[in-house]
C-alpha cells in the first residue's frame, strides 16, 4: 500500500532506538523526508547513517535534550516548517508511589509532556495555515490502566491523551489531524536492558521472565509477548498518512490486546 507520504517532512523525538527510530524508518521507506532526534550527536548521527542506507527519504537529524525547554527551541530553529510530529520522546521508571518525589513528578511531566507541547505549539498552528498536517502523541496503554508501579509514567501517558484530543478539537473542517496512539508493552531498547538486568538480578532467563510478565503483570494481553516496534510503527506510518483522514481525535490502541475495554 502506498501511504501517499513522498514529498512529506517528519519529525520524530526520540528516534535513535526503539519506536522511535522503527517511526523514522517506517515513514523513510515511504519517501518520507525524516529528521531523526536524540539525545547526543553519536546517536543521532548512527541513525542518520543506517536510515540513509535505505535508499528511500531524505534524512536529517539532531541532537537535542527534552529535559527543558531549549531541546524543543533548538530543534524549531533548526527546522521551523514539518508537515508530520511524531511526539515519541519519553521516559519511565519502576517506582513505589511514596517514593516519587516532586523531582520526578516534574521530570516525567517535563520530558513526557511538555515536550509535545512546546514543539506542538510551534508546528501545529502552520500546519493549519497550511491546510494539511499531522501530530501524533506516542502513549501508551499505561494512559488507561494506570501501572501501580510507576503512576508518574501512567499519568504523562493520560495527559498525552487530553492534549491530543483538545488540540483534535480545534481542527474541524481542516485536513489537520492530531491522534494518539497506544503503544503496548514493546521490546524496545529501554525495555530491552531492563528486563535483560531484572533476568541477571533473579537469575533467570529472558524468556521466562518475559513470559512470568504477562502472566502476572499483564495478565490481559492477548498477544503474551513485547510488541516489536516496527508492529507499533507501521500503526503510526498510517495514521500520519493522507489516508488517515477520517482518524483525528482518537487514541489508536496498538497495545496487544491488553486493554479490554471495548470504547
Amino acid at each position: 500500500m502506498d501511504l501517499q507520504l513522498h514529498g512529506k517532512k517528519a519529525f520524530i523525538s526520540g528516534s535513535t532506538a526503539g519506536i522511535g527510530y522503527a517511526i523514522a524508518e517506517a515513514l523513510c521507506r515511504e519517501g518520507a523526508s525524516v529528521v531523526v532526534n536524540g539525545r547526543t550527536e553519536p546517536r543521532v548521527s548512527e541513525a542518520v547513517k543506517n536510515l540513509s542506507q535505505l535508499n528511500s527519504g531524505e534524512v536529517h537529524g539532531i541532537a537535542a535534550d527534552f529535559s527543558n525547554a531549549t531541546g524543543a527551541e533548538k530543534v524549531i530553529r533548526a527546522y521551523p516548517e514539518i508537515d508530520i510530529l511524531v511526539n515519541n520522546v519519553g521516559i519511565f521508571e519502576p517506582k513505589a508511589f511514596e517514593q516519587i518525589v516532586d523531582a520526578d513528578w516534574l521530570r516525567f511531566f517535563e520530558v513526557n509532556v511538555m515536550s509535545g507541547v512546546r514543539l506542538s505549539r510551534h508546528y501545529f498552528p502552520r500546519m493549519k495555515q497550511k491546510g494539511w498536517g499531522r501530530v501524533v502523541f506516542i502513549s501508551s496503554e499505561s494512559a488507561l490502566q494506570i501501572p501501580a508501579e510507576m503512576i508518574h509514567y501512567g499519568m504523562t501517558k493520560t495527559a498525552q491523551l487530553a492534549v491530543a484530543r483538545g488540540m483534535a478539537e480545534t481542527t474541524a473542517g481542516t485536513a489537520v489531524t492530531v491522534n494518539s496512539v497506544l503503544a503496548g508493552p514493546t521490546a524496545s531498547e529501554g525495555v530491552g536492558e531492563f528486563v535483560e538486568r531484572l533476568a541477571k538480578e533473579q537469575k533467570k532467563s529472558k524468556a521466562a521472565l518475559e513470559k512470568e510478565f504477562f502472566e502476572t503483570a499483564r495478565p490481559s494481553s492477548l498477544l503474551k509477548r513485547f510488541a516489536e516496534p516496527a508492529e507499533v510503527a507501521a500503526v503510526v506510518a498510517f495514521v500520519c498518512s493522507p489516508l488517515a483522514a477520517a482518524i483525528n481525535g482518537a487514541a489508536v490502541r496498538a497495545e496487544g490486546g491488553v486493554i479490554r475495554a471495548i470504547a
